[in-house]
């Protein structure tokens, strides 16, 4: 019995990525995709293998409605590979697959949110670390043509995800389109209001909203992280229990969910989820990041109980967790910082530091000089530069920093972690003064915000 197809959408030949590097596509799906496809006991099919005369459309709009699978390459922003990937979701609930090279794809925008494997190139332009990728690329088509067996099929599609009984969509709620926008909006503005008022508040606006089927999905999440700025950890994890199935399973709220989970004393909980998210989705900057900062919270627990060995080791896991994080996007220097940080307070440094340092360095600049920085952004730029002791540079992150706050959280964060560097200092002689002072200026900034 023939083995179901598996349609690529993909660049043909050579073609430049966005930091100049010629990508052998041609040798990416011989050498990487096919026998990725094959390995998934599925037959790997490309447009250009298509062997049928006439409009070559209508081969390519079959294989994207009945393949039971698809591997979208998204390297390079490819017109014709998006136009190809908006059919395949507006047709397809789920198994399809996102890929796209590493180190030299920043993904648009509409698409940054769905979960994409990255995989290494050779300087030659053709990929590199094949049998590990082949076998990971291997492992998410399986997990993904499982998922769209089940009764239902787990949906990767985001319009089958985000849009309320799609194909089968009324035609009043598209006559409606215009008043639902603006409740929207205005529930969004009650949300505003309410935040800066508790967790109370927030609760009375969520009651307000009535069947969450009726909400817009967009309100919920505005909702979920509003409970976070407030510190509501548990009425975070009530609200993934009544959110619809899909916007329950897509990856961010997970990753919210996790964190909720560790701030709420029950980080086994939230360690299993981002375990579970790495091996579905694949690593991540963002899923990284928060499991270092479940590790992170444990090797602090068990210093302050007296546990050396224990702390030592979970020193050493946290540290992993964020270079794996900043690994998969050397573009998110979060991750990144935070191993540099947990690498200076490590007894004896960590040999590393002084390797990542630059690169977490350059990433954050570029972050900045690309426009539209953030509070982490200049958060990062402080953190770096208390590292480096560097009081100038400090100094003017500090002020900048502090005028893009958006959340009382934000600096109690960074001053917890120039606290850490501080008391590592100290217990090896070195005072930085006015290294604490930036801390308590972000203290400050907190019991201000608090009044």
């Amino acid at each position: 019995m023939p083995a179901d197809l598996c349609f690529v959408l993909m660049p043909f030949g050579k073609k430049p990525d966005v930091s100049g590097t010629l990508v052998d596509f041609d040798a990416v799906y011989r050498d990487l995709i096919a026998p990725a496809i094959r390995d998934a006991g599925l037959d790997p099919i490309r447009a250009d293998e298509e062997m049928t005369g006439g409009i070559i459309h209508k081969p390519m709009f079959e294989r994207l409605i009945f393949c039971k699978c698809a591997v979208a390459d998204l390297t390079t922003a490819n017109a014709n590979v998006f136009y190809e990937l908006g059919v395949r979701h507006s047709v397809r609930p789920s198994s399809t697959v996102l890929i796209y090279s590493k180190g030299g794809s920043q993904l648009p925008f509409d698409v940054a949110p769905l979960r994409a494997m990255p995989y290494a190139l050779a300087p030659d332009g053709t990929p590199a670390d094949v049998e590990p990728t082949r076998a990971a690329m291997a492992k998410r088509l399986v997990a993904a043509r499982e998922a769209a067996s089940r009764k239902p099929p787990e949906k990767d599609s985001p319009v089958y995800q985000l849009v309320e009984n799609y194909p089968d969509v009324d035609h009043t709620k598209t006559d409606e389109f215009r008043t639902r926008v603006e409740y929207s909006a205005e529930q969004k503005k009650k949300l505003a209001a309410a935040r800066p008022r508790g967790s109370e508040a927030l609760r009375t606006a969520e009651r307000e909203m009535g069947d969450f089927r009726d909400v817009e999905s967009g309100v919920l999440i505005d909702l979920f992280l509003s409970y976070r700025a407030v510190k509501a950890w548990n009425d975070m994890l009530g609200l993934v229990e009544r959110m619809p199935r899909e916007l329950a399973a897509t990856v961010m709220v997970q990753e919210q969910l996790a964190l909720a989970l560790n701030r709420a004393g029950r980080g086994d909980e939230a360690e299993r989820v981002l375990e579970d998210l790495i091996a579905s989705r694949g690593p991540s900057s963002e899923t990284y990041g928060i499991l270092g900062r479940v590790y992170k919270d444990r090797w602090q627990a068990a210093a302050r109980e007296g546990k050396a060995m224990q702390a030592r080791g979970l020193l050493d896991k946290a540290i992993r967790a964020y270079l794996k994080g900043f690994e998969a996007d050397w573009r998110d220097a979060y991750p990144g910082v935070n191993a540099v940080t947990l690498m200076e307070i490590k007894d004896p440094r960590h040999p590393g530091r002084q390797e990542i340092f630059p690169v977490v360095s350059y990433a954050v600049e570029r972050k900045i000089a690309a426009g539209k920085p953030d509070y982490w952004d200049y958060a990062t730029r402080l953190e770096l530069a208390v590292l480096d002791k560097d009081e100038e540079k400090a100094t003017e992150a500090l002020s900048d920093a502090l005028a893009n706050v958006r959340e009382p959280w934000e600096p109690e964060t960074t001053a917890a972690n120039l606290r850490l560097i501080r008391e590592a200092r100290q217990g090896r002689g070195e005072e930085v003064a006015w290294a604490k002072e930036a801390e308590e200026a972000l203290a400050a900034w907190r019991k201000q915000d608090a009044s």
